[in-house]
């Protein structure tokens, strides 16, 4: 639907409204979000880089096989950082900077698992944890699946 056919169906109060509300809004720092973005979103991945390094030196592991226990101390840091409030600062002041990382999806389910422990663990926690999350879970099982299939009938895996 363009704004156009949008504005067709409001009023005539409701289109003076919008237009007012147009004029003022505030410009947005476009700029400034993105090199903000870019900041965080890159701090994160060199505190993982970091973490990596760490089980590789360390710990023994491979290149391959230090990227799962990487996200796993990243999700726990995040996580962490959310249930103390943390997080929701530093992703107010990011942006998309600390949405777009696995941290960022973290966050999102804890953050609606926080919000309805009230309601118990059954079905607060685990019936609207997963609400935010859940339709990201989906489309990247589906994905996964149709990418493999695809990968499958034009038989890549000795490639």
């Amino acid at each position: 639907m363009t704004t156009k056919s949008k504005m067709k169906k409001l009023t005539w109060t409701q289109q003076e409204y919008q237009e007012l509300a147009k004029k003022r809004e505030p410009a947005r720092p476009v700029l400034k979000n993105c090199l903000r973005a870019f900041a965080v979103g890159g701090f994160i991945c060199l505190i993982g880089q970091g973490i990596m390094e760490v089980f590789i030196r360390w710990f023994g592991f491979t290149e391959k096989t230090a990227g799962n226990p990487t996200a796993a101390v990243l999700i726990f840091i995040s996580v962490l950082l959310t249930c103390f409030g943390v997080y929701d600062k530093i992703a107010q002041w990011a942006g998309a900077g600390s949405a777009v990382p696995v941290t960022g999806f973290a966050n999102s389910i804890c953050s609606a698992a926080l919000e309805h422990k009230s309601e118990g663990y059954v079905l607060g926690v685990g019936g609207n944890m997963f609400k935010l999350a859940g339709s990201v879970i989906v489309f990247g099982t589906v994905s996964a699946f149709v990418i493999g299939l695809i990968h499958l009938i034009l038989g890549m895996e000795g490639r």
